[in-house]
């Protein structure tokens, strides 16, 4: 197996993992000839490059891609990460504790935003 199909391979595993066999599911569904690249890409270097690394575990990753999207107002990605961090065992108030990062260092409006996407997803997860 070449190195990019071993890479995509453990980033498809990986993706799996935390976002959800549906949520991959619907977005290979979605996949077309101008978006084939740009997922294979996806899968193997956010997943299968900096998800699978050694560095930290999965619950951090979780941490600082949720922090990342909330101070870069990435609503779509940040909500589906909501629920991948629950997936990953980031507990609702460790979520809180990111996004009170969030507004002291990337802004009030972003954090308060992200508050609100985050208790939507956790009030429709039952949380």
């Amino acid at each position: 197996m070449s190195d990019d199909a071993q890479r995509h391979a453990e980033g498809m595993e990986v993706r799996r993992a935390v976002l959800g066999d549906s949520h991959v599911d619907r977005a290979e569904a979605k996949k077309s000839e101008f978006t084939e690249g740009f997922q294979d890409f996806i899968t193997r270097y956010a997943w299968g490059e900096v998800w699978t690394g050694d560095g930290v575990d999965r619950r951090t990753r979780s941490c600082l891609t949720l922090a990342i999207l909330a101070a870069t107002g990435c609503e779509e990605e940040f909500a589906m990460h909501v629920r991948a961090a629950r997936r990953n065992g980031v507990a609702p108030e460790e979520i809180r504790e990111v996004l009170m990062h969030v507004a002291i260092y990337a802004g009030v409006p972003r954090a308060n935003r992200a508050f609100a996407l985050a208790k939507d997803v956790l009030d429709a997860e039952g949380e």
